[in-house]
C-alpha cells in the first residue's frame, strides 16, 4: 500500500467512512489539532525518565487518537469505534489530585520555566486548550460528544500541574508572574 493516494492533491480529504471534505473543514482542522497535540505529547514523553507518569502519558495519547476517530466520522454516520468516556475524565483528575497533593498552593499566576520538559508540558497545555477551542467552534455547526470536551479541558488543567509537578522533581523554580506597573 502506498502511503500517497493523489487524492487530496486539489484540496480535499476524506473523513472516516469516505465522506469528501475540504481540508480547511472545522473537523479536519479539530482533529488535525488533537494529532498536533498527540505529537506533543510524544515529545514530552522522549523529555523524560520512563515512569508513572509516562506510562499515563501514553494512556493520553490513545485517549487522544479516540478524540482523533471520534472527530473523523461524520455526525450523520454511526461507526463502532472506541469513545472517550466518564472514566477517562475521573483518572486525569486523580492523576491531578495525587500531583496536587506535594505541591505548594498556587496563589499567583507562574511564567513556564526554561527547562526543556517542564516548558513542554506548557506546550501541550496550550495546544490542548486550543483544541478544545476548534472542537468548541465544531460544535457550533455539528453535535459533538460533550465528552470530548469536557476531556480536552480537563487535559489541560493535567497538564499544567504536571509542569508544576515535574518543576519540584526537577528543582526548577517557579517564576511568578510580577506585571509591569
Amino acid at each position: 500500500m502506498k502511503i500517497y493516494t493523489k487524492t487530496g492533491d486539489e484540496g480535499n480529504t476524506s473523513l472516516f467512512g469516505g465522506t469528501r471534505v475540504a481540508k480547511d473543514d472545522l473537523r479536519i482542522e479539530a482533529y488535525g489539532t488533537a494529532d498536533e497535540l498527540n505529537s506533543f505529547i510524544a515529545l514530552l514523553i522522549s523529555s523524560m525518565e520512563i515512569n508513572e507518569k509516562t506510562k499515563f502519558l501514553l494512556e493520553i495519547q490513545n485517549n487522544i487518537f479516540v478524540i482523533g476517530s471520534m472527530l473523523s466520522m461524520p455526525s450523520n454516520k454511526n461507526f463502532n469505534i472506541p469513545e472517550i468516556k466518564e472514566v477517562d475524565i475521573e483518572k486525569l483528575e486523580l492523576e491531578i489530585d495525587s500531583m496536587e497533593l506535594i505541591l505548594e498552593p498556587l496563589a499567583n499566576f507562574i511564567l513556564p520555566p526554561g527547562n526543556k520538559t517542564v516548558s513542554l508540558c506548557h506546550i501541550c497545555r496550550t495546544i490542548s486548550r486550543r483544541t478544545e477551542r476548534r472542537i468548541v467552534t465544531l460544535d457550533k455547526v455539528e453535535i459533538i460528544n460533550p465528552l470530548i470536551i469536557k476531556y480536552l479541558n480537563r487535559l489541560s488543567d493535567f497538564f499544567f500541574v504536571l509542569s508544576r509537578y515535574l518543576a519540584k522533581e526537577l528543582g526548577v523554580p517557579e517564576t511568578i508572574w510580577k506585571p509591569n506597573k
